[in-house]
């Protein structure tokens, strides 16, 4: 099945989960996690992300953020990519470090904003990292120390975690400490983390209690709230993409793909231009045509003037590969 594609839009909430590759570490001293922390810092600065809450684990990382206004994909490729040079270079490896497909879980912020604070700041006490929450105030790879004040970090949105428990800081402190203490004894969230649509409904006895009712459940692998929130949430993505096909792809994103499929058979961009047909051009004239008109959407008109031969040319093409 392939993948589904992420949803995103500048200001969303997202869960992000890292792994390493094939469960390896993604830290191994405090060198590595300090390098990590601080690339994170800076990247969620350069790019406007919002970091609510995180936790950095051995083999892998927890990240609850907002995100900016170029998008999660290029905050996360930046932040691991980078990473992963400085991590390879100190470690004198190569290969990759991380799974090539973080996970990103879209969050109904009224719900469950308060929820995943805490369940992504006790990972290192129910990993035995830290022996209780007394050390989890200063463990120093996990955002819950600054939440509560002892370690400063300017670029973890400490205010606005505070203000959901709290209006002054002294309250909102303890209320958000008493918080997270009442959530060790509950342990893992699998409906936190999970998949499908018991991730979707909240749980199990969520589900459980909609097929009582019978009501019909939407669910969706990569988000975290109730069906109407899914189903919103799908309604705007399925509108943005439509969007985004009305307006088609741009010119250098066309000639991008060009230069891609070019390159693959030998041939230049500028030769398939001129009209010529040694060799494979006709092929690969032929293979842009499709390209261009059936998977990025563009008219016969806008194909032709591309690849530099008449709209005739061009539906001719077209109705050679069809059934």
């Amino acid at each position: 099945m392939p993948r589904q594609a992420r949803l995103d839009a500048p200001g969303t909430l997202h869960h992000v989960i890292i792994r390493g590759l094939e469960r390896g570490a993604i830290v191994k001293d405090n060198a590595d996690r300090a390098a990590f922390v601080t690339r994170l810092g800076a990247m969620a600065q350069a790019t406007g992300t919002t970091i609510y809450g995180w936790a950095l684990l051995p083999n892998h990382a927890h990240v609850l953020l907002r995100s900016g206004p170029a998008g999660l994909p290029r905050f996360m490729r930046r932040l691991l990519t980078g990473y992963a040079i400085t991590f390879n270079r100190r470690h004198k490896r190569v290969g990759h470090l991380f799974q090539n497909r973080y996970k990103s879980i879209v969050c109904e912020e009224d719900a469950y904003f308060r929820e995943l604070v805490r369940y992504i700041h006790l990972n290192p006490l129910r990993a035995k990292l830290v022996p209780d929450l007394r050390a989890l105030d200063r463990y120093p790879w996990c955002g819950h120390a600054t939440v509560v004040g002892r370690i400063p970090r300017p670029w973890q949105a400490r205010r606005t975690v505070l203000g959901w428990f709290g209006q002054t800081e002294g309250r909102a402190v303890r209320a958000y400490r008493d918080y997270v203490r009442e959530g060790i004894p509950v342990g893992h969230r699998p409906d936190l983390v999970g998949g499908g649509l018991v991730r979707s409904a909240g749980g199990w006895a969520e589900v459980r209690a909609l097929r009582r009712q019978k009501e019909p459940l939407a669910g969706d692998p990569r988000i975290l709230g109730s069906g109407d929130f899914v189903a919103g949430l799908l309604r705007d993505a399925e509108e943005r993409q439509a969007a985004a096909l009305r307006r088609g792809p741009t010119s250098q994103e066309t000639q991008a793909v060009m230069a891609r499929i070019c390159k693959r058979a030998g041939a230049s961009v500028e030769e398939l231009k001129s009209g010529g047909r040694r060799g494979p051009l006709s092929a690969v004239r032929a293979d842009l045509a499709r390209h261009l008109v059936v998977r990025l959407g563009l008219s016969l008109a806008q194909a032709a003037r591309h690849l530099g031969v008449s709209t005739a040319a061009i539906s001719k093409i077209l109705r050679k590969t069809d059934p």
